[in-house]
């Protein structure tokens, strides 16, 4: 996962084209209506997900449908209030990227990232749990 500080963002080049930014309420499997639209992917090459606070996890949430459900292969980004105890749990739902918080240090959550190396729960990352993965099929072979 990529590590970014706010003074990072502010220097990097600008270029926000195939950039989508979703609000935290933005619905992403709401029903076509007379005021809802379906989401178009097209041509998107990152989203951002904001957290207004880091105790608000819709962010999350949305990153799992997108990858899950929607399939979005591009990058997402978490933005806003982004803690570096919140990047294992960003990792695993999907995201690639996260913009701290400036109180945050990237060298202390790229350290905190590499503490764990597998899982048994599936995640975005690796659908299926540990112990499926590693179960021969009835062929005797390993999926």
């Amino acid at each position: 996962m990529k590590l970014f500080t706010p003074h990072q963002a502010d220097t990097a080049p600008a270029d926000t084209s195939g950039v989508l930014t979703l609000a935290p309420d933005f619905e992403l499997l709401a029903e076509p209506s007379a005021g809802a639209h379906a989401l178009d992917l097209a041509g998107v090459q990152r989203i951002d997900l904001q957290f207004p606070k880091f105790t608000d996890g819709r962010a999350y949430s949305q990153a799992v449908l997108l990858r899950r459900r929607l399939g979005y292969r591009g990058l997402l980004r978490a933005t806003g209030e982004v803690l570096i105890d919140q990047l294992l749990q960003l990792q695993r739902c999907g995201f690639d990227e996260a913009l701290l918080r400036a109180d945050q240090s990237p060298a202390h959550g790229q350290r905190l990232l590499q503490q764990f190396t597998g899982f048994y729960q599936g995640d975005a990352q690796q659908p299926l749990p540990r112990f499926a993965a590693a179960t021969p099929t009835a062929t005797g072979t390993h999926p």
